[in-house]
């Protein structure tokens, strides 16, 4: 059978897109991913992914780094000042390309100015994590707590995705659970295991191992329906329709960065989650990935900004 190669270039490294693999020569320095926030979220995991996929395929060492702070504004502002070449890859989030447009009055970049967003990972919920011995074993009960005592309970947050979702739930349920802000996840879930906090939304990626390990209980989840795998876990739109609050994660390069070169990264990341093993974990993780043209991603993403605008906007959250 007649294979057809595709050349491109992806910071001075000679990338060949095979039938159904990429490899590449190795360069001057090695790859960057910079990931926004602290290790243990749902970003730091995908990212690792994305690095090892990478490594795996061509033998060039992919460093992954973390930049946390500022609800991913840190590590968003040193991509963007990065050498635009393909060897710096930004790993983009609701929090930092769809929710803070509208959470911020004035940020230091422009997501669609400043980054191309080459690839999506897929799209997810989030879990309603309690501590397993909190009082309330289910989604109902844990409201009729709320409304019983109003501002006695509070929740962690240290991105959108686990912002938003509270003060939804307040201005939907007509209950007071207070937010508390944490710098990084780790911190809030300690915290919350420790009964410092009572609860946390978290992203099914990062939420997964405490609840498989029984250190947390899952109440409910964000999406619009039941995860296949806990479906004993209703979601919250069987109570309130209108409460269906899903994010993405994707790969973002700086704007100056060649088109050869975002398509490259493009075939890296559509080769990446169409494979096992990756592929089988973000499933796992209640994503569902599909190729994307740099186009499409882009469209992706825009889309995501609209419906974190009318998320923020019904969560009556003023701009910072």
């Amino acid at each position: 059978m007649n294979r057809r190669h595709f050349q491109f270039t992806l910071a001075g490294a000679g990338i060949a897109l095979a039938h159904r693999g990429l490899f590449a020569q190795a360069s001057r320095r090695p790859m960057q991913i910079i990931v926004p926030f602290a290790p243990g979220g749902s970003g730091d995991i995908t990212g690792r992914l994305l690095a090892q996929h990478i490594e795996g395929k061509t033998g060039q060492k992919v460093l992954v780094e973390n930049k946390p702070g500022a609800n991913g504004i840190i590590g968003v502002e040193a991509a963007r000042i990065a050498p635009a070449d393909g060897q710096t890859l930004l790993l983009a989030t609701t929090s930092t390309h769809a929710a803070n447009p509208s959470l911020y009055k004035k940020l230091p970049y422009d997501p669609d100015r400043d980054f191309h967003i080459v690839g999506v990972f897929g799209s997810g919920g989030s879990y309603l994590l309690v501590k397993p011995d909190a009082p309330y074993k289910t989604f109902a009960e844990f409201v009729a707590y709320l409304k019983a005592r109003p501002g006695v309970l509070n929740y962690g947050h240290f991105n959108a995705s686990s912002q938003v979702p509270g003060h939804v739930l307040n201005n939907l349920a007509g209950t007071d659970i207070r937010p508390v802000p944490y710098k990084q996840i780790g911190a809030a879930m300690t915290d919350l295991i420790a009964g410092q906090i009572q609860a946390i939304f978290v992203d099914t990626a990062a939420g997964d191992t405490y609840v498989n390990s029984g250190q947390l209980r899952a109440l409910a989840v964000t999406r619009a329906d039941r995860m296949a795998k806990h479906p004993g876990v209703p979601a919250i739109a069987e109570t309130y329709p209108d409460f269906v609050m899903t994010g993405f994660l994707g790969i973002a390069v700086p704007a100056a960065t060649p088109r050869e070169a975002m398509q490259a990264a493009n075939d890296f990341v559509n080769d990446a989650i169409t494979a096992d093993p990756m592929r089988s974990q973000l499933e796992g993780f209640g994503f569902t990935p599909r190729r994307m043209t740099l186009d499409e991603a882009a469209a992706h993403v825009r889309a995501e900004r609209a419906k974190w605008k009318r998320y923020i906007a019904l969560a009556k959250i003023e701009p910072q």
